[in-house]
């Protein structure tokens, strides 16, 4: 009985292409850490002056965002100077009868559509404020009316169109005033005490409110 001798395959890895490629994987996640740490640096250098404001950001009990804290300022905007204008209208037209209780019905519903056109486009106008901020005073005081004119045009318009061509151009005009001083006077304000991007909600709130009922008792003539 013969026995004959069989040859195995060999089969060869190559241990060093594995290696590479797990080297190369390695080091790129480390290459997109280490970049991710740098954008996040460069953003706070951007945002914070000093260590210092970063410290007194990190330390609020109430912070507002840039869009929280627009969005509730265009909807104090958007609920008090129209009521104002409206309150003074039908004292001085003496139009509210009460066979035109409608009236107040078509007035409620505008004062609610500015104040949530107000509410909604607020983030966008606070993103805008936000980037002016990091300019000069100069640059920023100028822009600022007409930024806050245009989101005055958006929200006065959009309520008045509820009473046709005309009414959008009523409110647009008015709406055009309010938002051109409000958000350049509570601009100034944020930029002074705002940290970061975000401002205490206790100096908020005065500012916010106080804005809006200087300018609504103006309007009333108060």
């Amino acid at each position: 009985m013969e026995i004959a001798a069989t040859k195995t395959v060999k089969r060869q890895f190559n241990f060093d292409s594995y290696s590479n490629n797990a080297d190369d994987q390695f080091t790129e996640q480390r290459l997109e850490k280490l970049l991710a740490a740098n954008a996040e640096t460069r953003r706070k250098k951007a945002m914070f002056h000093s260590d210092r404001e970063e410290l007194e950001a990190a330390l609020m009990s109430n912070p507002f965002s840039i869009e929280k804290t627009f969005s509730y300022f265009g909807l104090l905007l958007g609920t008090f100077p129209p009521a104002a204008i409206f309150t003074r209208l039908l004292i001085d037209t003496r139009i509210f009868q009460n066979d035109t209780v409608w009236i107040l019905g078509v007035v409620v519903i505008v004062n609610l559509v500015a104040a949530v056109v107000g509410y909604f486009s607020g983030k966008y106008i606070g993103n805008l404020v936000f980037e002016l901020e990091k300019t000069s005073w100069t640059k920023m005081i100028l822009t600022l009316p007409f930024i806050g004119l245009f989101w005055g045009v958006l929200a006065g318009g959009a309520s008045g169109v509820i009473v046709l061509f005309f009414g959008a151009l009523f409110g647009a005009s008015l709406g055009a005033a309010v938002g051109s001083i409000g958000l350049t006077l509570f601009s100034i304000l944020h930029r002074l005490f705002k940290c970061g991007d975000k401002i205490e909600g206790k100096h908020f709130l005065p500012f916010a409110f106080g804005i809006t009922f200087i300018i609504s008792a103006f309007i009333l003539g108060l």
